[in-house]
């Protein structure tokens, strides 16, 4: 019968505290990316954004309006788009044709856009009922915004940290929208579970995880909260 050592005693002893659980690569107060995994690939969030996108590529058409650029309008509604309008909060931007701050009022033209696509932008703007009212606004009747905002999120540690102020939950986000839109107009998608969340906190990439688990949907660890709203008067 050998003799342990007290070195692996007192390993097997600390496996035993915590669980048996080995973080690994997960042991460090610090992240392994804090760039959204943007610098190793595609980011988790960006699969489940535009994988939803794709399913409501029928909704992305007519006078379309997107924050920031025209890439998932050209992405996802192409030849159906017969006008593209770009909001953003600087003039300077390259594909700008409309520029201001979305809770201001009066920056969308009224009741006149067919389709909308905001993918987090909403987080970064406090008065988010203002701007949600500014959508229903700006939507011609039978218009579709389609919104994606952060749940489970690490927050931008460059241009956008200053103005993140919020994630939001299924509950959360259907009540922002349906006070606007009214009951009925609102369908809301959570994705994600606790291995997707744990490796987005990361900064892991896409390309670095099990596609299969991330297909996983657990609503007690969203992601990405997603929201298509009708204006239908």
């Amino acid at each position: 019968m050998s003799i342990e050592t007290s070195s692996s005693l007192l390993a097997r002893m600390r496996r035993r505290l915590s669980g048996g659980v080995d973080f690994g690569s997960f042991g460090s107060t610090a992240p392994i990316s804090r760039e959204f995994g943007y610098d190793r690939g595609r980011p988790i969030d960006r699969y489940y954004i535009e994988g939803w996108l794709e399913r409501h590529a029928c909704d992305i058409r007519g006078r379309a309006l997107e924050v920031g650029d025209a890439t998932y309008c050209r992405r996802f509604g192409g030849e159906h788009v017969t006008r593209q309008e770009v909001l953003h909060v600087r003039a300077d931007a390259p594909e700008a044709t409309l520029v201001g701050d979305l809770a201001a009022g009066g920056v969308l033209p009224a009741a006149s856009l067919d389709s909308m696509v905001l993918t987090q932008t909403l987080h970064l703007i406090y008065d988010m009922r203002a701007a949600v009212a500014e959508i229903h606004r700006g939507l011609a009747p039978g218009g579709v915004a389609l919104v994606t905002v952060p749940g489970i999120s690490q927050i931008d540690a460059e241009e956008w940290g200053g103005a993140w102020c919020w994630s939001l939950t299924e509950r959360s986000a259907r009540r922002l929208f349906e006070d606007e839109f009214g009951a009925g107009k609102v369908q809301v998608e959570t994705f994600g579970n606790v291995y997707a969340a744990t490796a987005f906190l990361q900064g892991l990439a896409f390309e670095e995880v099990e596609r299969r688990k991330l297909d996983v949907r657990d609503p007690c660890y969203p992601v990405v909260v997603a929201v298509r709203a009708v204006r239908t008067d």
